[in-house]
């Protein structure tokens, strides 16, 4: 269905990686990244062993950690407090994914300890590892209440910027406001692209369409047409 309707690939989960590589392989698709998490606290300063699978199962190929991080020691989000404890674990990971050729985005997640992508960012300096960059996620930066900073914070990004994740969306409301096929709600997200497009970012835009409901091959399909229309032919 991706192949059909001119998607270039797909974001993944930590479930049946070898398969997926395999399914995108037949069809010349890429595995961009793999979605997984980690939870940070005193104890926890090396990779777990789910995330030493994953990067098992992915070395060798270009595909890149996509991590989130929680915290049941530090519960308030953006708390520095968990700082020292997630750079230790951070770098850990950061070593085991090079020695595999891969590399690791930090993906900030509404109401998970590193929440805004100005945490990833203070994260990808104090971890100051080559192979660890940051995620801009859309509709989480409008649920935690920064649409109107998108332009400064992409900027404080663009050293690390390495994901960007898009969809259709209201400018505030629940998740079936943010989170919608591209080209409907409100939020213009054709300034996002022109901020990145004054960036210099050239690298992989997702779409982000966790929770939409309704027909895959429809919904899908509206939205890669109003990716399109963003970008008419001459």
């Amino acid at each position: 269905l991706l192949k059909e309707l001119g998607y270039a690939g797909v974001g993944w989960n930590p479930a049946q990686i070898p398969e997926m590589l395999a399914a995108c392989d037949a069809e010349g698709l890429k595995m961009f990244n793999v979605y997984v998490g980690v939870e940070i606290g005193p104890t926890n300063r090396a990779a777990p062993d789910h995330i030493v699978r994953v990067i098992e199962q992915l070395k060798g190929r270009d595909t890149a950690l996509w991590l989130y991080v929680q915290s049941k020691a530090f519960k308030t989000p953006s708390d520095e407090a968990g700082d020292a404890d997630a750079v230790a674990l951070l770098r850990d990971i950061a070593e085991r994914a090079q020695q595999a050729g891969l590399k690791v985005s930090l993906y900030p997640h509404t109401w998970f300890w590193m929440e805004r992508v100005q945490d990833a960012v203070r994260l990808a300096k104090k971890v100051d590892r080559p192979n660890v960059g940051v995620t801009f996620n859309l509709c989480h930066c409008i649920k935690v209440g920064d649409a109107a900073r998108i332009g400064g914070l992409l900027e404080q990004a663009k050293p690390y910027l390495t994901f960007v994740t898009l969809n259709g969306a209201d400018g505030e409301g629940d998740w079936s406001r943010l989170i919608q096929p591209l080209g409907q709600g409100t939020f213009d997200v054709s300034a996002v692209l022109k901020e990145l497009k004054g960036l210099g970012y050239a690298g992989p835009v997702g779409l982000q369409h966790y929770g939409v409901k309704g027909d895959a091959r429809e919904k899908l399909g509206q939205s890669i047409n109003a990716w399109r229309a963003l970008f008419p032919k001459e």
